[in-house]
C-alpha cells in the first residue's frame, strides 16, 4: 500500500477515535479530569448516564490496577452509570481483561466512518426535523423513552445545549405520520461530524426511521462542507445498519459499562 494511502488511513483513524473524545459539553457540575494518558468526565447530576465516562486511558502497567479501582469506586460512591472506552491506543494491553475481572459489562464497538455526500431520503410517512426551543421537550421525552431514562435531567441538558454560545451539538427528531418516533444527535468538528444517540421507539422500528435519521445528519454535515461522519457503533445493534448505509469499519474495540 502506498505511503500516502497509509497516511490517509491513519488520519481517518484519528478522526474516528481521537476527535470524538471532545464530543462533550460540560454541565456546571461536570468534573473534567485530564492529564497525559487520561480523560475522564464525572457529572453527578446525570445519574443514569451521559457525561460520565473514561474516554481515554493509557496507564502505566504497574499503576493500572490502583487507578482502575479508584475510578470505579468514585462512580460507585456517587451512584452513577458510566462507560469506559478501551480504544486501540489504550494501555496496558490487558486493560479490557482487567475491567472484565471487576464485573463491568463489555460491549463490542466498531469505529466507523463514511463521506457525507448522500441524497436526501424523505420517505412518505417519515419526517425528520432539527430540534429547536419549541420542540426540545418533545425530543427529550422521546429520547428518554427510547433509552429508558428519566426525562427531567435530559430535558435540562438539551435546553442548555440549544442556548450554548459555541454550539456544536445538534439534535434531530423523527416522526412517523406526525408522531414522535425516534431521535438522534451529532457533534460538529472541523473535518467530521460525530453521530451519537440514535434511537427509534420499539413500536416504530423497521419502517426506515433510523435510516432517515442517519441520512438527514449526513446531509446536515455535507451542507456545511464537513467531509466525514464518524460513529462508535455497537456491533450487535447499530453497526450492521451503518454498514448497509455505506459506513466503513476502521477498528473494533470494547466499551464497558457498569450496568
Amino acid at each position: 500500500m502506498p505511503t500516502s494511502e497509509l497516511e490517509t488511513r491513519a488520519q481517518r483513524l484519528r478522526e474516528v477515535m481521537e476527535t470524538p473524545r471532545r464530543a462533550y459539553l460540560p454541565l456546571p457540575d461536570t468534573q473534567v479530569i485530564e492529564r497525559p494518558g487520561w480523560l475522564q468526565l464525572i457529572t453527578p447530576s446525570l445519574r443514569q448516564g451521559g457525561l460520565n465516562e473514561v474516554a481515554y486511558s493509557a496507564l502505566d502497567e504497574k499503576e493500572a490496577d490502583a487507578v482502575i479501582d479508584e475510578t470505579l469506586e468514585t462512580y460507585r460512591r456517587l451512584g452513577l452509570r458510566f462507560r469506559w472506552t478501551v480504544g486501540p491506543d489504550s494501555q496496558p494491553a490487558d486493560l479490557a481483561e482487567r475491567l472484565e475481572r471487576r464485573g463491568l459489562r463489555r460491549n463490542e464497538t466498531l469505529g466507523m466512518i463514511r463521506g457525507t455526500s448522500v441524497p436526501a431520503s424523505a420517505e412518505g410517512d417519515i419526517t425528520v426535523e432539527q430540534v429547536d426551543e419549541r420542540t426540545v421537550e418533545e425530543y427529550s421525552r422521546t429520547m428518554a423513552e427510547g433509552w429508558g431514562m428519566d426525562p427531567a435531567p435530559i430535558t435540562a441538558f438539551n435546553r442548555m445545549v440549544l442556548t450554548h454560545p459555541d454550539r456544536s451539538h445538534h439534535f434531530f427528531l423523527a416522526r412517523h405520520r406526525g408522531t414522535p418516533a425516534g431521535t438522534a444527535g451529532l457533534v460538529t468538528f472541523e473535518r467530521s461530524v460525530y453521530l451519537l444517540g440514535g434511537v427509534v421507539l420499539p413500536a416504530f422500528r423497521g419502517r426506515g426511521l433510523y435510516r432517515a435519521l442517519v441520512t438527514t445528519r449526513l446531509g446536515h454535515a455535507a451542507g456545511r462542507g464537513i467531509p466525514f461522519a464518524t460513529s462508535h457503533a455497537r456491533a450487535s445493534t447499530s453497526a450492521p445498519l451503518l454498514e448497509r448505509f455505506g459506513f466503513e469499519t476502521l477498528c473494533r474495540f470494547p466499551m464497558f459499562t457498569n450496568d
